[in-house]
């Protein structure tokens, strides 16, 4: 007879909060999001409140993956980016919140890891893929000789109206 009085009463305080963790664990994995575009990552996440961070690839300094236990038997791990101006105290590893971006639940953590390093080495210039080539030093090998003649003709040229002109 007991039993039967408290059977609902054990069932609310049993499967209430398993269903209520059941939706919140699936609200955050729904609204939780992660784009790599070629210049930049976007970290979106929240449920009311919506915080979204962009971190451009030529501002990434470190990228490190933390694993526990848990994370490790199933085989998933979270990925910490930590951008440049990232002292002084603050969150985590003593930065503050606005330089880490944090990539939860990744499956394949390191292949993400190796794919953001290579784009933030290969940006590591004006933050365009294009920097490289553009700064590149041109030697005259990279001129035929009419262009060489042109140029040198244009030069004379641009001299003789810097000069003074004597009347």
């Amino acid at each position: 007879m007991w039993g039967l009085i408290t059977a609902p009463l054990w069932i609310i305080v049993i499967v209430v909060p398993d269903i209520l963790a059941y939706i919140a664990i699936h609200l955050r994995y729904d609204t939780t999001w992660y784009v790599l575009s070629d210049r930049s990552m976007r970290i979106r996440r929240g449920i009311w409140s919506i915080y979204e961070t962009t971190i451009t690839f030529e501002n990434i300094q470190n990228v490190s993956i933390s694993q526990g236990p848990l994370q490790r038997w199933f085989g998933f791990a979270n990925l910490i980016v930590s951008t440049a101006g990232g002292g002084g105290g603050g969150t985590e590893a003593g930065a503050s919140a606005s330089h880490i971006g944090m990539l939860e639940g990744i499956d394949d953590a390191e292949l993400l890891r190796e794919r953001i390093l290579s784009k933030s080495q290969r940006t590591a210039g004006l933050g365009d893929e294009e920097s490289e080539a553009t700064h590149r030093r041109l030697d005259r090998t990279s001129f035929s000789m009419e262009q060489l003649k042109l140029l040198r003709e244009i030069q004379s040229l641009t001299a003789q109206m810097a000069k003074p002109h004597s009347t």
